[in-house]
């Protein structure tokens, strides 16, 4: 290494994460592994390049032929679930790693997002017509005509799903009826949202890992699209962490938002600023 290459400064992945997230086509694989670079600062960009690299790799080994046959679902399932063992287990909801893409390439491991992450990036690299779908509780993948539900589990190493099967599905997790207006293709914001939320609910009952919530959070309010209470859960945990003023002007700039829609709940965010305040005595 050079002189001058040891005095540049480290990349800000964070301004990075937020460029890419407006971009006119945001890049999914890029996005995940901005969140790994920003969950683990030590990794170069030598390893993420080698991560699209493994991409690649995987989309090289998709047969040509399943370009005209069109039984993508077969072949991946075939490809990844099976000769390459991407795969989920229980076990993998309890790891931070389930959901970094770059740990969900060297483990075969994952939630059902980041492998079905997986899937949508190899099968896009190869060619198919493939999209991700967020059903409540699980996430899968489809393709062709998304009205078709053409769909696979990759956490399942890619069973094959039908309308009925997504029913079931959606009736366990929430104990209600499939509605349509759930069987839409999630674009890559939505996606990268859902991994945010996944980390969070992992770093939530872990109060000695508030620094993965608070980086989670902050990453999903550089997203163009995002929901506005992520300012209070950012709040939240300026407080926890020990940032008692910060923590308290965010809640109040949030109790400002309320005041139009619930003028209790923002009152009541406002004493929470003031007790938060009252800790620096």
């Amino acid at each position: 290494m050079s002189a001058e290459e040891a005095q540049e400064p480290p990349p800000d992945r964070r301004a990075e994460f937020a460029r890419e997230a407006r971009a006119e086509r945001p890049d999914l694989a890029r996005l995940c592994l901005l969140i790994c670079a920003v969950a683990d600062p030590s990794l170069t960009e030598h390893d993420l390049v080698g991560a699209e690299v493994e991409l690649d790799r995987l989309a090289g080994m998709v047969p040509y032929a399943t370009r005209f046959t069109g039984a993508w679902k077969d072949e991946l399932a075939a490809l990844l679930g099976g000769r390459e063992g991407f795969v989920g287990v229980p076990a993998d909801y309890q790891r931070l790693e389930s959901s970094l893409l770059h740990e969900v390439l060297r483990r075969r491991r994952g939630l059902p997002i980041l492998l079905s992450v997986v899937w949508l990036e190899v099968a896009r690299r190869a060619g198919a017509p493939v999209y991700g779908m967020g059903l409540p509780g699980h996430f899968v993948v489809g393709f062709g005509d998304p009205a078709a539900l053409d769909l696979a589990d990759p956490f399942a190493g890619g069973r094959p799903m039908t309308a009925e099967d997504a029913e079931l599905l959606v009736a366990s997790a929430t104990g209600e009826a499939l509605d349509r207006s759930m069987l839409r293709p999630a674009e890559p914001g939505a996606i990268v949202l859902r991994i945010l939320r996944n980390i969070r609910a992992w770093a939530a009952p872990r109060p000695e890992r508030s620094d993965v919530a608070l980086w989670a959070v902050e990453l999903a309010l550089l997203l163009p699209s995002h929901p506005a209470r992520l300012r209070y859960e950012r709040a939240e945990l300026l407080v926890q962490r020990g940032d008692f003023l910060t923590g308290a002007a965010e809640m109040e700039a949030y109790a400002q938002i309320m005041d139009a829609v619930d003028p209790d709940a923002a009152a009541a965010i406002r004493h929470q600023a003031q007790a938060a305040r009252a800790r620096l005595n």
